[in-house]
């Protein structure tokens, strides 16, 4: 499973994602070395995302359960988060759970950006000061 890289800035299109939230996945369905991708939008129709890589067990405070320290490999003003389980797709290995996921997603929000040719960042995510990703519906929800 490949992920589109957008090329270019992103047009942000807030958009709810109630699947993530909602999705029962442990820490323990991941593992150091595991290539994830972190879906974000929308571009060309397909989802796109930023892809990386699973590096060891971290507590994410904001949700306040088992995550992990994810690198991604292009760098930037944030090498390294911390995530929870329920925010990654697996790219290195076609697992069940992370298909249904993908899939669920897809037919969730492809349809809603299917005429855009634009690259949509739909604002489901935020890195906050110590480099926690949180899901806009976690933060929301004061986790």
């Amino acid at each position: 499973m490949r992920m589109p890289q957008p090329p270019s800035t992103p047009v942000f299109t807030p958009t709810p994602d109630p699947l993530t939230p909602q999705r029962d996945i442990t820490s323990e369905h991941f593992r150091p070395g595991d290539k994830v991708v972190v879906l974000k939008g929308a571009a060309d129709g397909r989802l796109w995302g930023d892809p990386m890589r699973v590096v060891a067990p971290s507590w994410h405070a904001p949700t306040e359960q088992p995550g992990w320290r994810l690198r991604n490999p292009s760098g930037g003003t944030q090498s390294y988060v911390t995530a929870h389980p329920r925010y990654l797709v697996h790219l290195s290995r076609h697992c069940p759970d992370c298909l249904i996921h993908l899939r669920a997603m897809e037919d969730t929000f492809l349809p809603t950006f299917a005429d855009s040719d634009k690259i949509v960042d739909c604002g489901w995510y935020t890195v906050n000061a110590l480099n926690y990703l949180i899901h806009a519906a976690d933060k929301r929800s004061g986790r």
